[in-house]
């Protein structure tokens, strides 16, 4: 019978331990920049955010799932439509597409028209403003066509992620601009880094100035002014909240990712919820190190974020 050696045994042990923390470590330094994340400057930050606890007790939960109930509306017919619009005279709706298209629905015989394009690289008066993510501020006249940029750069910095606008009954216009490090392509970061960069703008075109109304955001996305134009209302994707700009202050915390925000005729706001918070989001969300190292693991990012 062969005698176990316990010092033999010991010494195993350690090689195993000490090759897990080694394997660790290779993950977590990420040497080689062969994680989903290792070509770009990743460096999570914490971010001021509802506890998940406090904020989903206070919204009763959707039990008859009325919007799934919705009737789904021009299928198959435009892609990537994320902001609506209708005109002075209610025709519409106007919407922009991925590929740099703004369409007018004209009816169901003609179906969608081509009303402007942001970029000229393609094969009074109503007046269509244009908040485009790669383009910046634009503005197309009444007879549609290729639109004329009206701001690019802001307090020195480039636009880099143009979202959404409003227009108060001055002339001003206000929008968001969602980061001063990431573009359309990479706005994915924003998220993961929790970084609050982005920024509210507001546009004067009598002098064709550009005002810096608020800082610090985290992804602002919509923005919406009130019925009577006394205050601006907007929305902060990574923190999951509405806000004003009467006092700067919070309006709600939600219970999800927030995108454009809407006044309807009696005068109330309705926010398009992209996806709900859940638990595991929020562990990440308090622990950067966690964040750091988990999207470091070498595997598609996609399946990390899902």
């Amino acid at each position: 019978m062969e005698k176990r050696n316990p010092l033999k045994d010991e010494t195993l042990l350690q090689h195993r331990c000490l090759l897990v923390v080694l394997r660790l470590g290779f993950v977590i330094m990420d040497p080689f920049h062969m994680g989903p994340l290792g070509s770009y400057d990743f460096r999570p930050v914490k971010h001021d955010i509802a506890p998940y606890r406090h904020v989903m007790e206070d919204w009763p939960r959707d039990n008859r799932i009325r919007l799934g109930h919705g009737k789904m509306e021009f299928v198959d017919e435009v892609f990537g439509s994320e902001s609506l619009e209708f005109d002075i005279f209610g025709h519409g709706p106007y919407t922009g597409l991925a590929n740099g298209q703004i369409v007018r629905w004209i009816g169901d015989t003609v179906k969608w028209e081509t009303f402007a394009l942001v970029t000229a690289n393609w094969s009074q008066k109503l007046y269509l403003y244009i908040a485009d993510a790669y383009y910046g501020l634009l503005v197309v006249g009444p007879e549609g066509g290729l639109a004329t940029p009206l701001v690019t750069h802001a307090q020195g910095k480039p636009i880099l992620f143009a979202n959404d606008l409003d227009i108060h009954e001055n002339g001003s216009i206000f929008f968001t601009d969602n980061s001063k490090r990431y573009n359309r392509v990479n706005h994915f970061f924003i998220l993961l880094g929790g970084e609050a960069t982005g920024r509210l703008l507001r546009y004067d075109p009598p002098n064709r100035t550009t005002h810096l109304v608020l800082d610090g955001l985290a992804f602002p996305i919509g923005v919406q002014l009130s019925g009577d134009q006394s205050f601006l209302l907007y929305t902060e994707t990574t923190n999951c909240r509405r806000s004003q700009t009467r006092n700067v202050e919070s309006v709600a915390n939600l219970p999800g990712f927030p995108d454009n925000v809407r006044l309807n005729e009696s005068g109330q706001f309705w926010v398009a919820i992209d996806c709900c918070r859940t638990p595991a989001q929020e562990v990440l969300t308090h622990n950067t190190w966690l964040r750091s190292v988990y999207f470091k693991l070498l595997m598609k990012l996609s399946i990390l974020a899902s």
